[in-house]
């Protein structure tokens, strides 16, 4: 049976999601200074780094790939959750996953939001390690310019900071929330997210659905209007 060019695409496909999902451990494992072709080559079963040279022009291109990767993954795992919490909005709607229309309360969404990103964390401890191995580039100084662009996207934070501020605003309107500047508690919120990773090296034995617990209180706190209190 002759090979079609849909079977091209998605044998190519694949091929970029194991060289991902080794890159991915060999990141979490080695750091991003260590994680080579070579390295992740042997992690991934591959006869020949070319493999990797031939879907990514660099080791840059490939950490771009991964760091989308892992956003995705979370944007995937909120929309799943809406199935039994409702609440739960991805930042970008998943490609071929129908958006599910949310009317409640704009509280409720924040701390579907902070939940569920602590729940991704939990349990995907390996990937978020390797972000963590990737966000350390930024701030080595031998790091090439190019290796800080792969770690830090500021479109996708920009990107990250909306969502967040799209749901304050609208807690705003509706008179859930108090009057604040957005864009400080959005950062506010994401920080305390992004974090985690690094917080669980300091701390590997973090009780995270308590942590999520603290965040509700500690947002509901800041935001909350008087007229709810």
């Amino acid at each position: 049976m002759p090979v079609t060019p849909q079977d091209r695409t998605a044998a190519a496909a694949a091929r970029r999601a194991q060289i991902i999902a080794a890159t991915i451990e060999t990141l979490a494992e080695l750091g991003y200074r260590r994680t080579t072709f070579a390295q992740i080559a042997e992690r991934g079963g591959l006869s020949s780094t070319r493999l990797i040279s031939y879907h990514f022009a660099g080791k840059d291109e490939l950490v771009k790939a991964v760091v989308a990767d892992v956003y995705a993954s979370i944007d995937e795992f909120l929309a799943e959750r809406a199935a039994r919490e409702p609440a739960s909005r991805p930042i970008r709607q998943p490609s071929g996953v129908p958006a599910q229309p949310f009317t409640g309360s704009a509280s409720d969404e924040l701390r579907a939001y902070l939940t569920g990103v602590v729940a991704f964390v939990d349990g995907n401890r390996t990937r978020m390690r390797a972000l963590q191995s990737v966000f350390a580039a930024l701030h080595d100084e031998e790091a090439s310019e190019a290796a800080k662009g792969a770690a830090y996207d500021a479109a996708t934070d920009r990107g990250v900071l909306e969502h967040i501020q799209g749901i304050l605003r609208r807690g705003q309107e509706g008179g859930e929330f108090r009057e604040f500047d957005t864009f400080v508690m959005a950062a506010t919120v994401q920080r305390s997210l992004s974090g985690l990773p690094f917080l669980l090296r300091t701390k590997p034995d973090l009780d995270l659905p308590a942590y999520a617990d603290e965040l509700v209180t500690l947002f509901d706190l800041a935001t909350r209007s008087s007229r709810t209190a």
